[in-house]
């Protein structure tokens, strides 16, 4: 069992802020405004922030961070981006098409997610599950860095939340790919805890904590 506290959390934010690795697609100051006043980003912006969800399924965020601002750089330069070109930055065909149908229907992608802006969270993420290459776990990463307070679910934190209320029997039902109702239930908890102690959003809890598993400030 991993105990979390509110003196526990803040020394982690400390510490990765001290060290530079305060950021997803953003710094955490960044994700944390957005999650605090949320605001309806420009079509370019909500293509931006999609981008970066797809390129990060599967990578590190260092390679991420790396690829994305190369392709961002190549589609100020050449709006109507071509295949031949930005497939060089990343040698996946399936991402390559898929951000160019983002970014080429950016408009009508921005606009329809915000249609939804008085429908439940299960709606909004359905429909961000239907992007090109946006997959049910990848929904729920592009819907907190659009300001949703929500969260990401990934291997880290099932790890985490598991650990946290000290489940063992949870431990062979982790995966990445589907995400078990017994494992949320115990992520839930541990955000549901800590809330509680720092009165801050969970999605911002949530970018601490994975930041802190994924550079190794927290051992699992």
């Amino acid at each position: 069992m991993i105990k979390l506290s509110k003196e526990t959390f803040f020394d982690l934010e400390r510490r990765l802020k001290d060290a530079g690795l305060d950021s997803d697609s953003e710094s955490f100051d960044v994700i944390k405004k957005r999650l605090l006043s949320p605001e309806m980003p420009s079509a370019d912006e909500f293509a931006r922030q999609a981008i970066y969800v797809i390129l990060a399924g599967g990578f590190s965020q260092k390679t991420a961070k790396k690829i994305h601002a190369k392709v961002m750089d190549y589609i100020a330069a050449n709006p109507v981006p071509k295949f031949d070109d930005i497939i060089k930055f990343l040698n996946n065909k399936n991402k390559m098409n898929a951000i160019i149908k983002v970014w080429e229907n950016r408009q009508k992608y921005r606009d329809g997610y915000y249609a939804l802006a008085g429908s439940d969270l299960e709606s909004k993420l359905s429909y961000l599950s239907s992007l090109p290459h946006i997959g049910k776990i990848t929904a729920n990463h592009l819907a907190r860095n659009l300001g949703e307070d929500i969260v990401k679910y990934d291997i880290w934190i099932q790890r985490l939340g598991v650990a946290f209320v000290g489940r063992e029997d949870l431990k062979s039902k982790i995966d990445n790919g589907n995400l078990d109702p017994d494992v949320k239930a115990a992520c839930d908890e541990m955000f549901a805890h800590l809330v509680r102690e720092t009165g801050l959003p969970r999605g911002y809890i949530d970018v601490v904590l994975w930041k802190s598993c994924q550079v190794g400030l927290i051992k699992l």
